[in-house]
């Protein structure tokens, strides 16, 4: 009888996400602000977003405090945002 030895499978290489940056108090607050005084005057932002190609456009129709998401709506498409990762707030005309 033949014994067959065990061949090491090399195991992937360890990929350690990078992590979001961390703000200080003063910053999620002013971020804070800006959502929620853009969401009362109805208007659009630019969310930039940390881990996100792309940004995202549209107005906030909903924060919700229990989940931490910010609810973005365009045409008729909501898309749910964590607020921690939202990284600047901007007006889409600039």
């Amino acid at each position: 009888m033949m014994t067959v030895g065990t061949i090491g499978v090399p195991k992937p290489s360890k990929k350690y996400a990078t992590k979001r940056p961390t703000r200080d108090e003063f910053v999620l607050e002013e971020l804070a602000n800006q959502l929620a005084e853009a969401k009362q005057e109805d208007a659009e932002v630019l969310l930039t977003v940390w881990g996100w190609e792309e940004q995202v456009r549209g107005l906030i129709t909903e924060m919700d405090s229990r989940t931490g998401k910010v609810h973005i709506q365009r045409h008729g498409i909501i898309t749910k945002v964590s607020f921690m990762d939202i990284m600047k707030i901007e007006s889409p005309g600039g």
